[in-house]
């Protein structure tokens, strides 16, 4: 069994080895961009087997603010999710008028099987 805390270091290794000191779990320490924050949020779609939980799912969003138009990093973002997560999908990308940013949002599941 794979424990649930290397399948998310796994993705905050990833985001690091791929894009340097510009990824953050939770939080960035300043208002520097461009800057990716990643986050686990709570469980996602689990299932139990034989008086177990069988499977557990942990759902998770990953946020990008860049000034940059058609920036590189959203194809690294998406390689680094296609290789540590089970699922994810882009939900939005949004230009923030108040910050001059823009703001991209996946939301990604990462699956520990059950012994």
């Amino acid at each position: 069994m794979i424990s649930l805390k290397s399948k998310l270091q796994k993705i905050g290794k990833s985001y690091t080895d791929a894009l340097g000191g510009i990824a953050y779990h939770y939080f960035r320490p300043e208002a520097t961009f461009p800057v990716l924050i990643w986050q686990e949020d709570g469980e996602g779609t689990s299932f139990y087997a034989d008086h177990s939980k069988g499977e557990q799912s942990i759902h998770g969003t990953t946020d990008y603010y860049t000034r940059t138009e058609y920036d590189a990093n959203i194809d690294i973002i998406q390689d680094v999710l296609e290789n540590t997560c089970e699922t994810w999908q882009l939900l939005s990308v949004q230009y923030e008028d108040e910050t001059k940013l823009i703001h991209y949002e996946w939301e990604w599941e990462v699956v520990r099987v059950g012994s």
